[in-house]
């Protein structure tokens, strides 16, 4: 049975289903179309899941090619010295690696980015929409910071005024992030390996020519008398502000192919390595940083050493000759800067699309808010945000650990192990409630202690161990929260209306395909439903059904 097309839909464009690419050639696709398969608001069908897990992976991690650990590193280390540094990024890495897993696993087994398994993991229809905007704030605070050390480059190296450096770093952006997913695969597949030697070869150089550098390194004791419990949660507040980075992985991780027993182990390995893994090489960028402060302070002289272009010449120099410093040292920060901000305005687009559409309930395509994204950035960069980035990043990080901690609780604890919360993560609208307290109340719980901590409304003693109270509190919080309401407001309705199973034999999404009845389109299995009118209606049509005409009654 068809569903007539009323005027109450939004109409959206026409999805594809091509193929990703391959070394034949094909047409140029429109930047409308890549759009589209990027699947903004919906379930990744496995008919354009074409890539390998290794080549997801590999794809994801490119998009961890950023800068700003350097100076995240380099600026823990200067004020707290190395030992208080290197406990700092080994305690936030521990704790984003655990919280991590379960995101990855569900990103890559049921294809849904970060905000559809928030919604049906404790949060609810429109619960969730909070935290897509903290998501959407976590990519333009990181563009910003990512533009401000390419600006940085660029004047240090050709002279370019530090405003035009801004604009310049979020120009450059556009046309690469408007193809979506196949434009980024291959911009990082190909600039990984540049990458990767820029960045280790005038470290392995320096360790080795000049071994006292590494015993320079571990004595540095900055501006603090040794090691400090204090010292050490300051700056693992720092660097746990970089929790939201596991959703831009699962961007990436949500093209995974199904699971199956031939590629199990390659699977598996791929979204360990990319979705949790990625803070192990975060943690080691960050140590560099460190190491590459106390280099340039104690054996250049050099008296910035927080910016990644002042660390990376001063390495350089040791390895090559005068002429050829300066341009492989901004080669390097200009590189970084679009392996990452690339992946942070593809990010921040579909968060910002995601809400715009359920609150609207109208769809204006991810490109509008690409641009949205990126004129933020640009006004958080003319304002000099990089001069206090660690205490913005600082405040920043107790709303991302509230947020991404309470999800990974619910999946971990309410579904697997007290079984309140349903396992497969529901997204669409009609079967959810509009909001969960489960998560809602356990997130504003966690942020708003922590934050309060955190500016000391309860004593400079724990001041710095803000990090602890949101990790804390939504930890225990959110099973206490789903015991309370005995998990009843995670689904509105327990069926869909569509008798056939979400998941096919072997646990992974169905792929039987259905036409919408009012878009006229083909999706397959997880991404319709029933229609209150009849007959069978995807799930964007029914996020931009304004009356509520196709919405199934609770049940």
């Amino acid at each position: 049975m068809t569903v007539d097309q009323t005027p109450t839909v939004e109409p959206h464009p026409t999805p594809t289903t091509a193929p990703p690419p391959s070394p034949s050639p094909s047409p140029s696709p429109t930047p409308a179309n890549e759009t589209l398969e990027d699947y903004t608001l919906r379930f990744a069908p496995r008919t354009y899941r074409r890539w390998t897990p290794t080549v997801v992976a590999a794809s994801a991690l490119g998009g961890i090619a950023y800068m700003a650990d350097f100076s995240i590193g380099a600026g823990i280390g200067m004020t707290h010295g190395t030992g208080n540094a290197l406990l700092s990024i080994l305690v936030a890495a521990a704790i984003i690696f655990v919280s991590g897993i379960p995101l990855a696993y569900y990103a890559a087994r049921y294809n849904l980015d970060l905000d559809l398994i928030t919604r049906g993991s404790g949060f609810g229809y429109y619960g969730s929409v909070i935290t897509s905007v903290i998501f959407a704030s976590f990519t333009f605070i990181f563009f910003a910071t990512e533009g401000a050390i390419m600006a940085q480059g660029l004047k240090y190296a050709l002279g370019m005024p530090i405003w035009a450096g801004y604009a310049l770093s979020t120009l450059i952006i556009i046309p690469l992030v408007i193809y979506g997913m196949k434009a980024l695969t291959k911009l990082q597949s190909w600039t990984n390996p540049l990458w990767l030697v820029l960045i280790v070869a005038p470290l392995a150089y320096v360790v080795i020519t000049e071994p006292s550098s590494f015993s320079r390194f571990l004595a540095y004791e900055g501006t603090g008398t040794g090691i400090s419990t204090a010292a050490v949660m300051l700056g693992a507040g720092v660097c746990l502000s970089l929790m939201g980075q596991i959703g831009e992985q699962i961007d990436y991780l949500r093209f995974m192919p199904p699971k199956t027993e031939a590629n199990r182990r390659s699977w598996w390995a791929a979204t360990l390595l990319a979705g949790p893994g990625w803070v192990v090489f975060g943690a080691l960028k960050q140590a560099i940083g460190v190491f590459l402060a106390v280099y340039i302070v104690d054996a250049v002289g050099v008296a910035s050493a927080v910016e990644p272009i002042e660390q990376f010449t001063a390495a350089f120099k040791q390895l090559m000759p005068g002429w050829l410093v300066v341009p492989l040292a901004l080669l390097l920060v200009v590189l970084s800067q679009v392996k990452i901000n690339v992946t942070n305005s593809y990010s921040g687009s579909l968060a910002w699309t995601n809400s715009y559409a359920r609150v609207a309930k109208h769809y204006p395509g991810r490109t509008v808010f690409v641009l949205v994204n990126l004129a933020i950035s640009l006004t958080l960069m003319e304002a000099n945000m990089f001069a206090f980035l660690n205490n913005v990043l600082s405040f920043y990080s107790n709303c991302a650990m509230a947020w991404v901690v309470t999800v990974a609780t619910d999946i971990a604890v309410n579904k697997y192990v007290l079984k309140l919360s349903p396992k497969h993560p529901e997204y669409r609208r009609g079967m959810l409630y509009a909001v969960n307290p489960v998560g809602v109340v356990s997130f504003l719980a966690s942020s708003l202690l922590s934050v309060a901590v955190y500016f000391g409304l309860f004593g400079d003693a724990i001041q710095p161990y803000s990090p602890i109270v949101a990790v804390g509190v939504a930890v225990v919080l959110t099973p206490l929260m789903a015991v309370a309401t005995r998990g009843r407001y995670y689904l509105r309705r327990t069926s869909d209306g569509i008798d056939e199973p979400l998941l096919d034999a072997d646990g992974n999404p169905s792929a039987t395909t259905y036409t919408c009845g009012v878009c006229t389109q083909p999706f397959e299995r997880p991404d319709v439903l029933a229609s209150a009118s009849g007959g069978i209606i995807c799930s964007l049509c029914l996020t931009t059904d304004r009356t509520g005409t196709h919405v199934l009654p609770a049940s």
